[in-house]
């Protein structure tokens, strides 16, 4: 992968504006997808979704100005905006030189991906089809990936990173999207951890799955029996107890041991489910505790507790 290293979107101050007014295009960043027709653009459409972006496909590049100055000019919670360009003729690519200098002037900050194969290996894909290039017209197949080369030769040039799909497995693509806009390692990984109650059932939706009744249960302590896990009596009861601290140092081991191996194998997200009896005490408390344990490992980290909408009985621990 090659990375020409541009920045866009440095923009101009309007009439009026101080260069340290906050302007609703600060923070917008639009990121196109583009390249050669059997490249990936869908692959990396998809997995660049995934990493949280608002994703366009096959929108003419002249269709994307009044999208952004309507994302920008609202209260829209779209901040990223990835758009699957396909540059099929010369006033495409015109369009989009258009679109690129408009956004420059709101001032967004874009970026270029774009994705590339060789020749032998865009051949075998569409043979693999049995579909045309949509600039064969036609003629032989080749024919229409070099027309295409040469129309995309000045935008590869501009473009922020180029990719180089030929060897690269759908997994590998996406693994090497997710290092070329997030970096690589476990940050790419984000990790929901959920408390669940086993009289309830065994979620079926966890990459883990971990039982905490061994714990002293806070239920049967009269002070402690109203509260929840995430209140502090209980927490420090249940991460006080004999066996709770042993037990996160080894579970936060092994997690971060499976996660890196998920950043290398295309897994970016990873569901945790701790669970007790019931629902309400030792498993929020351990839920809670377990995610600041992986925060502090620059992890991204959402904690939920399944059970606590449900009223305690006499029998729930």
């Amino acid at each position: 992968m090659a990375d020409a290293g541009k920045e866009r979107g440095t923009g101009a101050v309007r009439r009026g504006e101080r260069p340290d007014d906050p302007k609703p295009a600060d923070e917008f960043e639009v990121l196109l997808i583009t390249g050669m027709s059997g490249a990936g653009r869908s692959r990396a459409a998809d997995s660049v979704e995934d990493m949280g972006w608002y994703v366009v496909d096959n929108m003419p590049p002249k269709l994307l100005v009044p999208l952004v100055d309507m994302m920008t000019a609202s209260a829209s919670k779209v901040h990223r905006l990835a758009a699957v360009i396909d540059v099929r003729s010369r006033s495409y690519f015109d369009d989009l030189s258009a679109v690129l200098s408009h956004l420059d002037d709101l001032g967004v900050k874009t970026r270029i991906l774009f994705l590339d194969a060789s020749n032998e290996v865009l051949i075998k894909r569409y043979e693999s089809v049995r579909r045309p290039h949509p600039l064969q017209h036609g003629n032989r197949l080749i024919d229409g990936i070099m027309e295409e080369r040469e129309l995309l030769s000045n935008l590869k040039e501009r473009a922020d990173s180029v990719i180089d799909t030929s060897n690269l497995s759908i997994h590998q693509l996406s693994t090497t999207l997710y290092e070329a806009l997030l970096g690589s390692g476990p940050s790419t990984v984000a990790v929901h951890i959920f408390s669940f109650g086993f009289k309830y059932g065994v979620p079926l939706d966890a990459d883990f799955v971990a039982d905490v009744r061994f714990l002293p249960n806070p239920f049967w302590v009269p002070n402690l029996r109203e509260l929840n896990g995430q209140d502090a009596p209980v927490s420090d009861y249940v991460l006080g107890s004999e066996g709770a601290t042993e037990f996160l140092d080894a579970y936060e081991k092994a997690v971060l041991i499976a996660i890196r191996g998920y950043a290398r194998e295309d897994k970016h997200f990873v569901t945790i489910a701790i669970g007790c009896t019931g629902g309400q005490h030792r498993s929020v408390a351990m839920s809670d505790a377990l995610a600041k344990r992986l925060r502090k490992h620059g992890l991204s980290v959402t904690v939920s507790a399944r059970e606590l909408h449900r009223r305690q009985h006499p029998d729930v621990a």
